[in-house]
């Protein structure tokens, strides 16, 4: 073999990263430790550093060969066998029978918590002692969320050997306890050490080094000892990491476990004692995601969907901040009753609103915008947990005082622009959701209150004015009566999951379509009043209907009959019908096509929602089932909904190859369990439950915008005209036989409203028009609302 210095074939072939099917999580406690890592099919997956959301390797696994003819890939050929050490603790016991019985692979996987390092404790258990076997260890590294430039090396740190990569600011060291045999690092798919033990039996090439590129190391491990470690550290340059990599293997792996474990065993010894088979490990979940560097920053799960056929044109996967999965965990920690956990999280949150009151659809840590949508659910979540964040005594006055102004303007910004939504709470279709108004309207009930305590009792009747208005739109909007699909399932109606018309109420919907994402062509067009979600069911959550109300009924009835899956793990309900959002028909990855599959944390809202019903033997069923769809404990986004496709690891009632863990689901889980212990549903808003239930509250306003304008005026009801800037609106309740002039309001948080109250019971319609005061110009069109009985 000629030695040479530089491996060829650069830059290798295009970058991919990994399988989202996770089986553990793995991150330490300690704040001296900003790595976490991931596992899958028996080897070591994404390690994230110095953040959650900055993925630093592809997959780190083993290769055997006898140095001829025998080669086994850990994580294609051998059995997998995974655990952890203790009960809801992310610390893992993992074993990997070789196919052919010629070895195992033992290891126990944690991270040090006082160092950027991954350990792996590795027994090789050769079962034939006579058989020339040969052990290597395989990194790809794809530091700073990519793999297309990564430059690798081979050296030392004061005369240890190591193999090296580094991406700009961050680098990795990779060290073991025994000798390195050969070390070799090349560009993947032309001069790796995969190739080369593939096609030589051993090492043969031995590169010195590979610039900017997709790189891998590779590294022959001495069997003299087969009981070692191995790890892989990180750090802002090499020799940070090296240090780190030496440090942890010099300081002992049982000593960094047990300080693992003690750290973990700690904080789970606060949690309330539910006997639940994945409350532990949900917890875990929970705190796992969370920022160590932007505390409170949860991010929505440790993978990529599809990860497989992702590449660096895809840097952030699941590995970013949704505002919307970051309250829902926000609920997963009020359930578990951890105050400060909580506390962060509001905090965060309040950091990183943005100017107008909104929030990006997501983002990074820091608060960079990744994604450029807008989701109004999104914006009143956040509302909701301040008031619980000060009602629960998570935050006291004075930080009530510092957040009060950023919490006035996100309901300031719901009142401009809601209930209309650009974005669904899935992201894809804008209009009048059933989920997003609910969430709307709670959550102006919940800045009333936040008004009362600021002193803003005007802003606070204000809220509940647009509140109650609202309400009384969500069946003109989202109910539909007499379809096909009522008299189908013998039902006279039932809401639908979206209509993206302001001046179109649902029963007059008619033929009208959408075209739904995710689908080729025209394959996702859909009539708008036979679109089903299970959204309505939120109407139920948020406490503005009642679970035994007839149109939920009707809707649960379409729903069951549309959207449920019966598993072997038990029932699921898909998102609504004609989701594209999944694996192909033959369980061909999602590829910007698909068709949608069924999303356990649906199957805990509807065990909340059997829980309002009083049903409390149907919402232990669902939690039974949950807890099966789980992964060894890991809570997929999407379970395969079909017959088995082994050969593409799907199994009926099992993960797909979309995000897991999923935060959000975890969450969910985890209120379910609180709510079955309180036999209610806990964090039911109390404002929705006594307004709506209770005392039935109806509007005294109908609200016309030009955004969203009614078209019918109830008889015994004023007209409320809101807009942005001051006015004179001239109108007429008898086809301008009679004119009448009235000033707008300047409410102080930039609406102006004009309230009209016709002047007779007979008037059957009111036209309007404006002067602008501010421009001196006439709108040059009238307006007109028709007056009859509600």
């Amino acid at each position: 073999m000629s030695q040479q210095s530089e491996a060829p074939g650069a830059p290798g072939m295009e970058a991919r990263w990994t399988s989202s099917t996770k089986t553990g999580i793995g991150k330490a406690l300690n704040s001296a430790s900003d790595v976490t890592f991931t596992l899958s099919h028996g080897i070591l997956n994404e390690a994230y550093y110095p953040r959650e959301d900055i993925a630093c390797i592809r997959d780190m696994g083993f290769v055997v060969t006898d140095g001829h003819e025998f080669f086994s890939e850990e994580k294609r050929d051998t059995e997998h066998f995974i655990e952890t050490l203790k009960d809801g603790i992310p610390a893992y016991h993992i074993v990997n029978t070789d196919k052919f019985q010629k070895f195992q692979i033992t290891k126990e996987v944690i991270v040090d918590p006082y160092r950027n390092t991954i350990l792996q404790h590795i027994v090789f258990d050769q079962k034939d002692p006579e058989l020339p076997l040969r052990l290597f260890a395989l990194l790809a590294p794809h530091l700073n969320n990519e793999g297309g430039h990564n430059t690798g090396w081979i050296g030392e740190y004061k005369g240890v050997e190591m193999l090296f990569a580094q991406n700009g600011n961050i680098a990795l060291a990779m060290a073991c306890s025994t000798k390195w045999v050969k070390r070799s690092v090349g560009f993947v798919g032309t001069s790796d050490g995969w190739r080369d033990i593939r096609q030589h039996g051993k090492l043969e090439w031995e590169y010195d080094l590979a610039i900017n590129g997709n790189v891998a190391l590779t590294g022959e491990i001495d069997l003299t000892e087969k009981d070692f470690v191995l790890a892989i550290s990180f750090g802002r340059t090499h020799i940070e990491a090296a240090n780190h990599a030496r440090a942890s293997i010099l300081n002992g792996f049982e000593t960094a476990k047990r300080k693992y474990i003690q750290e973990w065993q700690t904080w789970q010894d606060t949690l309330p004692n539910i006997p639940a088979a994945n409350f532990r490990m949900s917890a875990a979940m929970l705190r796992m995601h969370e920022a160590k560097n932007f505390p409170g920053g949860i991010i929505a799960s440790l993978s990529i969907p599809w990860g497989n056929t992702k590449g660096d044109s895809d840097k952030s996967g699941y590995h970013v901040v949704w505002p919307r999965d970051l309250l829902e965990t926000a609920g997963g920690f009020n359930a578990l009753e951890t105050k400060a956990d909580v506390s962060r999280i509001v905090n965060y949150l309040m950091s990183t609103q943005n100017e107008d009151g909104s929030w990006p659809q997501n983002m990074w840590l820091q608060g960079e915008p990744n994604w450029d949508g807008l989701q109004m659910d999104q914006i009143a979540l956040p509302i909701l947990e301040i008031l619980k964040g000060y009602l629960r005594n998570t935050m006291g006055v004075s930080r009530m005082k510092r957040y009060w102004p950023l919490a006035k303007k996100a309901i300031t910004f719901l009142l401009k622009n809601g209930p209309y939504t650009s974005q669904d709470r899935w992201e894809e279709e804008d209009g009048f959701s059933p989920f997003t108004m609910a969430t709307e309207i709670a959550a102006l009930l919940a800045g009333a209150e936040l008004a009362e305590v600021s002193d803003e009792k005007d802003f606070a009747i204000y809220c509940r004015e647009t509140a109650d208005s609202w309400n009384d739109t969500i069946e003109y909007r989202t109910y539909v009566t007499g379809t096909p699909l009522a008299q189908k399932h013998g039902v006279d109606g039932y809401y639908i999951r979206i209509n993206p018309f302001s001046d179109i109420p649902a029963t007059e919907l008619g033929d009208r379509t959408i075209k739904l994402k995710n689908h080729h062509s025209d394959y996702g067009e859909t009539k708008i009043n036979e679109l089903i979600s299970v959204d309505a069911l939120a109407l139920v959550r948020f406490g503005l209907r009642a679970a035994d109300d007839p149109k939920i009924l009707n809707t649960l009835k379409v729903i069951d009959a549309e959207l449920k899956v019966a598993t072997p793990n038990g029932d699921c309900w898909y998102r609504y019908n004609g989701d594209g959002y999944g694996e192909q028909e033959n369980g061909d990855p999602y590829d910007g096509t698909g068709i949608g599959r069924a999303w356990p944390l649906l199957t805990g809202e509807r065990g909340h929602y059997e829980i309002a019903a009083g049903n409390m033997e149907a919402a232990t069923k669902h939690l039974i089932a949950m807890e099966a769809f789980a992964n060894n404990g890991l809570l997929p986004e999407q379970i395969w909904d079909k017959a088995d496709i082994p050969e593409k690891g799907l199994y009926f009632g099992e993960h797909t190859g979309s995000a897991m863990p999923l935060t959000w689901a975890h969450a969910e889980y985890i209120k379910l369990c609180i709510s079955i212990q309180h036999k209610n549903v806990f964090d039911m808003p109390s404002q929705t439950c006594e307004r709506y239930l209770r005392k039935k509250k109806k509007s005294d306003y109908k609200i016309w915008r030009f955004d969203n304008g009614t078209r019918t005026l109830p008889k015994d009801k004023t007209l409320r005209i809101e807009t942005l800037t001051e006015c004179t609106v001239h109108w007429t309740d008898d086809d301008w036989k009679s004119t009448f002039i009235t000033e707008s309001e300047n409410m102080k948080f930039g609406i102006f409203v004009t309230n009209i109250i016709p002047t007779t019971p007979q008037s059957t319609a009111l036209q309007f028009t404006f002067h602008w005061k501010e421009a001196d110009k006439w709108e040059q069109r009238n307006y007109s609302v028709s007056i009859a009985n509600e």
